[in-house]
């Protein structure tokens, strides 16, 4: 009598769900790598009905106000979550090492415990002693505000259940690990099960809770994809190291605009937030000079004045430099051959340098024009026309084509004190307290600009 295989193991991957027969190191589907674990049997569920954690209600009868923001004190962070943090949420803030995530939120913790509410800090890449002396420098001290260091997850649950806070802060969710889920703190299965016990925990409490994610090389959160799917609010930091200024973006907000953008000042004080930064994006200078150009970007809902600035000289080399920063490498080569045809501009033997004041990076297309101007300006050792800023995406026909949010960028300008915006045809704005001038190429964009000597 032939005796019965044995059901093969199934292998399954953590971060998009395949199934393969056979362990492999990398997936075929998701391409991610470590990632495939034994998953087991798979029998059918036979589930019958339990009781219930509350009875169902008519929509009208639920009350709203568990769902109601409570601000943090932090202006710019409460912007970025809607209006600040729901009791019960989660959100989960990721960016680069040493990119000021803890300062910020330490900052935070204290107004929150400020405020009357009890605040916990669980960090699990400093000692306590460490996060102390930051707090002290920084001043981030407060009665109800609570630290502990801690890297099991049994102890974590244990300090919330002593301490009892109203929010809670963990630094960081990949150094968090339980000794009862295989695989080492910070891997894909503890990293899913830590969060998942957390979020947990966080909704039976009605108790908000920040968690601190890192990122990978590419900058995106670390971790298994499902770990953004769990949490409510997913927050971006970002900035380089190099440069005080620090924006915090939402990817994901459950509660509130997934578009906000908050912009914070990394000083040798602490951080704090910055309502209008406009200023640290443009030079202050005593007269104009050749090579820069204001424009107005947006980030999310927020328009920024930012100056591009652009240096031309000539080369003895065979292939002449270009180098970019805070801009884009390959728009920038683009507006170099627009203008050299449209302009007959000769920069093929030159050197080229463009960059941004105060480490802003421009990514949208609107900036294209300010850029082009920045560099014929310098090209011909001429200054643009003081007050005015220039807004258009740039074709590469040297045509000038519409951005969007026109109205906030002319607001944004025309608030900071400058008259007169070169914008695409069709784009006037009325009720706005600036000079609109429509120009339609490079080469117009360029007569009114940099009018000759």
């Amino acid at each position: 009598m032939a005796t019965k295989a044995a059901p093969r193991p199934a292998y399954r991957c953590d971060e998009c769900g395949l199934e393969v027969a056979k362990w492999v190191g990398r997936c075929p589907e998701c391409q991610a790598w470590g990632t495939i674990s034994e998953a087991g049997a798979r029998p059918g569920l036979s589930v019958v009905a339990g009781p219930v954690s509350a009875p169902a209600k008519p929509i009208g009868e639920v009350e709203e106000q568990a769902a109601r923001h409570r601000p943090t004190g932090e202006n710019e962070l409460d912007r970025v979550l809607g209006g600040g943090l729901v009791p019960g949420s989660v959100v989960l803030l990721a960016g680069e090492p040493g990119v000021g995530k803890s300062t910020l939120l330490i900052s935070a913790a204290a107004k929150i415990a400020a405020s009357g509410k009890r605040c916990l800090v669980v960090t699990g890449e400093e000692s306590a002693a460490q996060v102390r002396l930051r707090a002290g420098r920084i001043g981030a001290l407060a009665t109800e505000l609570y630290l502990a260091a801690e890297t099991e997850l049994s102890a974590l649950i244990g300090q919330v259940e002593t301490v009892d806070p109203d929010v809670l802060i963990v630094d960081s969710v990949q150094t968090i690990g339980s000794a009862e889920i295989d695989g080492a703190a910070g891997g894909v299965s503890q990293v899913r099960e830590v969060t998942s016990t957390i979020i947990r925990l966080s909704k039976s409490r009605g108790m908000a809770t920040i968690l601190v994610g890192h990122v990978t090389k590419d900058g995106n959160v670390a971790g298994p994809r499902t770990l953004e799917h769990l949490v409510d609010v997913v927050l971006s930091f970002e900035g380089d190291r190099h440069s005080r200024l620090r924006l915090v973006r939402t990817v994901k907000n459950r509660f509130g605009p997934a578009d906000e953008v908050g912009c914070f000042d990394l000083t040798d004080d602490g951080i704090v937030g910055l309502p209008d930064p406009s200023g640290l994006f443009l030079a202050h200078g005593s007269r104009p000079v050749p090579g820069t150009c204001v424009t107005v970007t947006m980030e999310g809902r927020r328009a920024l004045v930012t100056e591009v600035q652009a240096l031309v000289i000539s080369s003895e080399q065979a292939n002449p430099r270009r180098a970019t920063s805070g801009v884009d490498g390959a728009r920038t080569a683009m507006l170099l051959a627009v203008l050299q045809r449209a302009l007959g501009a000769t920069l093929s033997k030159h050197e080229v340098y463009a960059a941004t004041v105060g480490g802003v990076r421009l990514a949208e297309p609107a900036s294209d024009l300010a850029l082009a101007l920045a560099l014929t300006s310098t090209a011909r050792n001429l200054a643009v026309v003081p007050g005015l800023v220039a807004i258009g995406e740039v074709g590469l026909a040297g045509e000038i084509r519409p951005v969007s949010s026109m109205r906030a960028r002319l607001a944004e300008a025309a608030r900071l004190g400058f008259t007169t915006a070169l914008v695409p045809p069709r784009c006037r704005v009325e009720s706005v307290p600036i000079r609109t001038v429509e120009v339609d190429d490079i080469t117009d964009a360029a007569r009114r600009a940099i009018p000759p000597l």
